[in-house]
């Protein structure tokens, strides 16, 4: 591909982005727990983040809003080349009353500028990018964001099938664990053994993922709670599969209570469907129909060699919700 130092420099840029994304979330946590402190608030701090979304929570953004009223309050109409007010004689409004309070507040909303920033123009580079422009921008729920890690963490020219890019994620399923074929984790039975350099230029050897953490955590996050809250086409793939499995007899379903009372029993419990187990394994399902038509799509664009589905090859029909995602 001629553009590929492009996607080189807009992983650099990716990478920068999630690092600031994760340093402001950090500031913006030890503001809010500042804030209830100061208040006397006793809510746990848990309920400040959104684990979902990987970000921070209703709650949390509640604080900060009312911490940005007071902000903008006290940094309008400064002198010129200031960005706050002078310490001195400095008096505090609402729930900003002391200068270092201001000042922690002024850091937590530049890094949010500069979040915004690095993902606007992340976005003016994928502009450039063949399937970005041509398929992957049109994506409900699939913003910059998201776009800048699929076209970057993934190489097109090295998966010559959609499973490879479900295996690079994590997406696939692991080695059986008590007869069971679970989907792949960092248990210690999806482990693999990898070789590796140490410092001094000792080759050891250490227990290692098959898969990237982070991108999987992305898509099975950000991307999925995504698709499923903006209501995505595919958002078809993750009813379908959650209804298949529900309604399925031969699946022994139960709660989590049911599965700790099986391993105190002696028993792995891990053939029982639980709430929880049903609706990841529904968004792992939907995740990899939207990967799988993402890898289509991009080869075509890219004039590499595609293979039918293996429904359409070897079972000859359509797989149920294609025509609504394409």
């Amino acid at each position: 591909m001629p553009y590929e130092p492009r996607i080189r420099s807009l992983r650099v840029m990716v990478k920068s982005a999630y690092a600031l994304q994760k340093l402001r979330i950090q500031t913006g946590l030890r503001l809010c727990a500042n804030l209830r402190a100061k208040l006397k608030d006793e809510a746990p701090t848990e309920t400040l983040v959104d684990a979902d979304a990987e970000d921070l929570s209703a709650d949390a953004k509640k604080l900060i809003k009312d911490l940005y009223a007071a902000y903008r309050r006290l940094t309008d109409g400064v002198a010129k080349r200031r960005t706050l007010p002078a310490e001195r004689g400095f008096q505090g409004e609402g729930v900003i009353s002391d200068f270092a309070e201001l000042v922690i507040a002024h850091s937590y909303f530049e890094l949010e500028r500069q979040e915004r920033e690095q993902f606007r123009l992340m976005g003016e580079v994928l502009d450039t990018i063949p399937v970005y422009k041509h398929w992957l921008g049109k994506q409900v729920g699939i913003g910059p964001a998201m776009a800048g890690v699929l076209v970057t963490y993934f190489d097109i020219n090295k998966a010559s099938y959609p499973s490879q890019f479900w295996a690079f994620a994590g997406l696939d399923v692991g080695p059986p664990i008590n007869g069971v074929h679970l989907a792949r984790s960092r248990r210690k039975e999806h482990l693999v053994e990898r070789s590796y350099v140490d410092r001094n230029g000792e080759t050891k050897t250490k227990m290692s993922t098959t898969f990237d953490p982070w991108l999987q955590s992305k898509l099975m996050g950000a991307l999925a709670v995504s698709l499923i809250r903006l209501n995505s086409p595919y958002r078809s793939y993750y009813d379908y599969y959650r209804h298949r499995i529900e309604s399925d007899p031969n699946r022994m379903k139960g709660t989590l209570k049911d599965k700790k009372k099986l391993r105190d029993a002696g028993e792995s419990g891990e053939n029982l469907w639980h709430p929880l187990r049903i609706h990841r394994a529904s968004l792992r399902y939907m995740v990899k129909q939207f990967l799988a038509d993402f890898w289509r799509q991009w080869r075509e664009i890219e004039k590499l060699p595609t293979r039918p589905r293996y429904q359409e090859q070897y079972l000859g029909h359509r797989h149920h919700g294609q025509a609504a995602a394409e």
